[in-house]
């Protein structure tokens, strides 16, 4: 018998661009029927598409396994419709600017009054209280503000931003784990909570390396390169390959004399610049030079086949399709193709989270605006036809 792991949990999802509805994919994966919530015009995200289309990539990503209804908030019986819903919910997730829903009538206070047991989960950049609560917050803003993009870069080069949006995805990852703890709580407790995560928090700790130069040296950490954020560490860099880069990843000593090894050089390990890594540190140009002049002669595959056959930490460097289209996450089941009805075929994930001995839901395609306003509002909520089409027609759905 097929049993998902938060199979019967209902999850109102007014998540927008990526960190909120990250946070419901996963609750989704494992089984909760979420439900997302959106103004008639759409999320943002599905505004950045070409006008005849509902999806982009991104949306496809992110709201598969969903149920998607559209929701006036700025109208009454849109709200009223709200207040019906939040009673037969377990959780409500929104990464709005702080304090947009209680402008509405419909912050925490309000629903919890309503429904004790429900879980509000919250996401902003820097937080509901303190003295930035009200900063605009972006990805990019949140990169510079905590100190990321500072560490970020070449080192004789401006300030950079990560490649990826980490901070959005890192925020809506604690926001799953939020939820996921709020609601062990109330299996105790019976009560509902205001689970609130702010960006800025949940990368702070991502900088640890760079923390630890300023402790041991007392001055704001450098940008790095692709060496070690808190230069304690040698070899460690992106080489140059024949066709491409590999990155190395030296940790102990033994890795150091296996390198030596697979590239023939273990007269290297007498080497008194490279005797230890402290040696190795105070003489990064050098090394990096020695390891240069054997990554160059070889194709970045045949490097990473050595230097895996000797136990050295190191992974060519791969663009964005090689990624989509790898093996290893498609025969996990990580990755998998679907037929979306709008973007046709495409890769999407499924969830990193795995429990072992439960089923995992299967792929679903993520839904056009308002597609479910039938089997929500008429279905689960027991509006009828002429009630919804009345909702329609006042601006309220």
């Amino acid at each position: 018998m097929s049993r998902l792991p938060l199979a019967g949990l209902v999850v109102l999802d007014f998540g927008q661009i990526y960190q909120g509805p990250y946070a419901t994919l996963l609750l989704a994966k494992g089984g909760a029927d979420v439900i997302k919530i959106e103004p008639p015009h759409g999320e943002p995200l599905r505004r950045k598409s070409l006008p005849e289309k509902h999806a982009t990539l991104p949306v496809a990503m992110l709201n598969q396994n969903k149920r998607a209804v559209t929701l006036n908030l700025k109208h009454p019986r849109g709200r009223e419709l709200l207040f019906r819903m939040v009673k037969r919910a377990d959780v409500l997730l929104e990464n709005f600017s702080p304090g947009t829903m209680d402008d509405l009538g419909v912050g925490w206070s309000v629903l919890h009054e309503i429904n004790p047991r429900l879980i509000y989960a919250t996401g902003t950049g820097f937080g509901i209280t303190g003295p930035d609560r009200d900063n605009l917050a972006m990805d990019l803003t949140i990169q510079a503000a905590s100190g990321i993009m500072s560490v970020t870069g070449a080192p004789d080069g401006p300030p950079m931003k990560a490649g990826p949006t980490l901070v959005d995805f890192m925020g809506g990852i604690h926001l799953y784990a939020g939820i996921m703890t709020a609601l062990y709580d109330r299996d105790h407790s019976s009560e509902g909570r205001l689970v609130e995560v702010a960006m800025q928090e949940a990368v702070y700790s991502s900088l640890a390396a760079s923390f630890e130069y300023t402790h041991r040296t007392g001055n704001p950490p450098p940008r790095t390169g692709n060496r070690q954020a808190g230069l304690s560490t040698a070899p460690y860099n992106v080489y140059p390959a024949a066709d491409g880069h590999v990155a190395i990843h030296i940790v102990t000593e033994g890795h150091w004399k296996n390198l030596t090894q697979a590239m023939g050089r273990e007269e290297l390990q007498h080497d008194k610049r490279f005797v230890t890594n402290r040696d190795r540190i105070a003489n990064m140009d050098d090394i990096d030079e020695v390891v240069t002049e054997w990554t160059r002669t070889l194709p970045k595959m045949q490097i990473f086949a050595l230097l895996k056959a000797s136990r050295v930490p190191c992974a060519p460097v791969r663009t964005a399709p090689e990624v989509m289209a790898d093996p290893h996450m498609h025969a996990r089941g990580m990755l998998q193709e679907i037929d979306h009805p709008e973007l046709g075929p495409i890769t999407v994930p499924t969830s990193p989270l795995r429990l072992h001995g439960l089923d995992k839901a299967p792929a679903a395609a993520s839904p056009r605006i308002g597609e479910h306003n039938q089997a929500v509002y008429g279905d689960w909520l027991g509006l009828s036809v002429v009630e919804i089409a009345s909702l329609k027609e006042a601006g309220a759905i």
